[in-house]
């Protein structure tokens, strides 16, 4: 277990579940169950590059936990991999009454969530997540789920974990390159809120990314995607706003049959999005340079080569926003001021694909 000093950042309340930002906050969890861990048994599941991480997880509790590790990454998140963790929990004695810990990513939290949701239908489940991308996005809210062939995310239930923890101290063990592409969810997170939480980044930007306050950084992202969740638990209605840029991103993963991090994708869908919204006049183009210097100041793309258009196109026919054969954007206005639910044409959408698809410096001259 770590000797490194446990520090609690921010506790964010929210939601009906306690979301804790902090530094090694295994020591949290006994207090965060919904009994007396002793009366209960506990599984840890893990994305096997984080192993040693679950092991100090599950040291934390004051009985023998079980570790349960596995390969993930987005082409493993299906309904294959989910079946291989049910066998793993009914192979360990995992009954209605065990609590689920999953700890990872992005991929593992939704899909150890699934996992749980569905084990005797249904086991409480506290994620811990490790990634970037997790602590600032996809750690809350509730979606748990796989992919399917056709797309992202397509079978799935919406759970409330019992908690969720960002340990912002396992930042520190991620390549730049992956702490970079969780920046993507951040700037989207900063273009919901406004100018004030954009501006922020902006300062940030010139900032060697060892250096940010992450704690602050996640906590400030969290905050601002439970105040969405909060007021539209079910994806009804204005939670689609947390999609802006993720139709153009799932397709992008989707052609590069997911070679293509979730991250970088979504830098591009952003810009893709902000393209979209120029072509409607709904933003201004001062916004809309100010968002591609931001991308471009964070290291983040803003083109992809190697891709086609119609593949990309297939995959995001097969995006949950989709109506009646539509494609259904979230699309911006101004800094903080975002629509969802717009519908725009399949060749206005194959104009900014071409821009995309561009090598960056032609593509400015097209933008």
């Amino acid at each position: 277990m770590t000797t490194s000093p446990q520090t609690l950042h921010h506790r964010i309340t929210r939601l009906p579940y306690p979301i804790l930002v902090g530094r090694h906050l295994e020591a949290e969890i006994p207090a965060l169950l919904a009994s007396d861990p002793s009366e209960r048994s506990v599984v840890v599941l893990c994305d096997e590059r984080v192993k040693l991480h679950a092991e100090t997880v599950a040291g934390s509790l004051p009985r023998s936990t079980r570790v349960l590790s596995f390969a993930l990454g987005e082409p493993r998140k299906r309904l294959r991999t989910v079946e291989r963790v049910h066998e793993a929990l009914l192979a360990v004695g995992a009954d209605r009454r065990t609590l689920i810990i999953g700890v990872g990513g992005g991929v593992g939290g939704d899909l150890f969530g699934f996992a749980a949701a569905t084990y005797m239908r249904g086991v409480p489940f506290l994620n811990v997540a490790t990634s970037l991308v997790a602590q600032v996005d996809a750690s809350i809210g509730g979606k748990t789920g796989v992919d399917l062939a056709a797309g992202k995310n397509l079978v799935g239930l919406f759970v409330d974990p019992i908690a969720v923890i960002a340990d912002v101290a396992m930042l520190e063990t991620l390549p730049l390159r992956h702490l970079r592409e969780g920046l993507g969810e951040v700037v989207k997170h900063a273009m919901l809120a406004g100018p004030e939480a954009f501006a922020r980044l902006e300062a940030l930007a010139a900032t060697p990314l060892r250096r940010w306050p992450w704690a602050d950084i996640v906590a400030e992202s969290l905050a601002i995607k439970a105040g969405v969740v909060a007021g539209d638990r079910r994806e009804a209605g204005a939670r689609e706003l947390l999609n802006l840029g993720h139709t153009f991103a799932h397709g992008l993963e989707y052609a590069s049959a997911y070679r293509l991090s979730h991250g970088s994708a979504v830098a591009i869908g952003l810009r893709a999005a902000g393209l979209l919204a120029l072509r409607h006049d709904r933003f201004s183009r001062e916004e809309h340079a100010r968002l591609l210097r931001l991308l471009e100041r964070l290291g983040l793309p803003l083109t992809v080569a190697g891709l086609e258009r119609e593949q990309i196109l297939l995959g995001m026919r097969a995006d949950k926003k989709a109506r009646a054969g539509h494609l259904r954007f979230v699309l911006p206005r101004a800094l903080g001021a975002v629509d969802f639910g717009i519908v725009v044409d399949e060749a206005t959408v194959l104009d900014v694909l071409d821009v995309l698809l561009l090598p960056p410096a032609e593509a400015e001259r097209t933008a």
